[in-house]
Order: structure tokens, then C-alpha cells, then sequence
């Protein structure tokens, strides 16, 4: 990754927003969080350089999404409000949730300790559209050991990814 965007620490009293919007089907949350984490990105100088060709949610696996009924990275990053660039020549972001898939239901990361999870997502990712020469922003809710974001960067990059960097919501200090 190129660089880590974090809107903010996760604490009080977002770190229950942000659990509400995970487990506790808050999806009213996610318009908040996005423009947090739309603020961050501007103040981190957004609008300078080149713009992400494609913004993806970090994906869930099936079982995991199927229990949750969303993707609260997909949700979050559906609600950025991001400003517009300056001319119809200059190419706009495009969410894309599907061109990065989970492909298979690992354990959440939470419950592991930090050396076991870089192991549990080992070959987690797979890439089923075209990145090659593409810009990339990974949107996800927090960051922790940054052990999904590096994994699913990775997968990006050897699929032929020019960049990829990491949008999130919250990181754990």
C-alpha cells in the first residue's frame, strides 16, 4: 500500500458507532462515519494528484455477508462524499464492489491473535476484474493490525494494480 488514511482513533464514542454499524445493523451510522472519513480524505489532500480510478470495499466472505445481510465497508464507502474534480475531463472515482472478491470465510480477525493474522488470510482475496495501470482506495470500517488491508493490497497489485492505498474509518492507536 502507498498510504493509510484513517478519519480517526478508534475510541470513544465512535468505536460504538462503528460496532452498531458492524453487528448491530446500524445502518444509519454509515452516513456519519463516510464523512468523517470523506473530511480525512480532503484534509489529506484528496483533490492534489491523481484520484483513484476505483474505489472497492474491502469484501466480506458469502457466509459472513450472508449472516451480516451487508457489507458495512460497501456501506461506508457507497455514503463518501467526495468533491468533485475540477473539469468533465478529469476521470471521477468509481465504487466498484465487485472486482475484489473474498474467496473464502476466514475467521475474524478480532479473535486472533496478531501473529496468526496475516496466516488466516493468506490467499483470503482474489481479484475478477482488470486493475491493471488502475489507481486503487480499499474502504474499510477499521484497521487494526492492517493484516486484511496488506492482503487484499497485495492480491490488487499482482493482478497488475498501479497503486493501491487504504481508506479507513478508524485505527486502532
Amino acid at each position: 500500500m502507498s498510504r493509510c488514511i484513517a478519519a480517526m482513533d478508534y475510541a470513544f464514542p465512535w468505536d460504538h458507532l462503528l460496532l452498531g454499524l458492524k453487528f448491530g445493523d446500524r445502518l444509519d451510522a454509515a452516513s456519519l462515519l463516510a464523512l468523517r472519513l470523506s473530511r480525512a480524505l480532503v484534509a489529506e489532500g484528496f483533490m492534489t494528484g491523481e484520484p483513484p480510478d476505483l474505489i472497492l470495499p474491502v469484501p466480506l466472505s458469502t457466509e459472513r455477508l450472508r449472516e451480516r445481510g451487508y457489507n458495512q465497508a460497501h456501506e461506508i464507502a457507497r455514503r463518501l462524499v467526495l468533491p468533485p474534480r475540477s473539469s468533465a475531463t478529469e476521470r471521477q472515482s468509481r465504487l466498484c464492489a465487485r472486482t475484489l472478491l473474498r474467496l473464502r470465510h476466514t475467521e475474524q480477525q478480532a479473535q486472533l491473535p496478531l501473529a496468526a493474522r496475516r496466516r488466516n488470510l493468506r490467499g483470503a482475496f482474489a481479484v475478477v476484474k482488470p486493475v491493471h495501470g488502475l489507481r486503487i482506495a480499499l474502504v474499510d470500517d477499521v484497521m487494526t493490525s492492517g493484516a486484511t488491508l496488506r492482503e487484499a493490497a497485495l492480491a490488487l497489485r499482482r493482478a497488475g494494480a498501479a497503486d493501491v492505498q487504504a481508506w479507513v474509518v478508524a485505527r486502532t492507536p
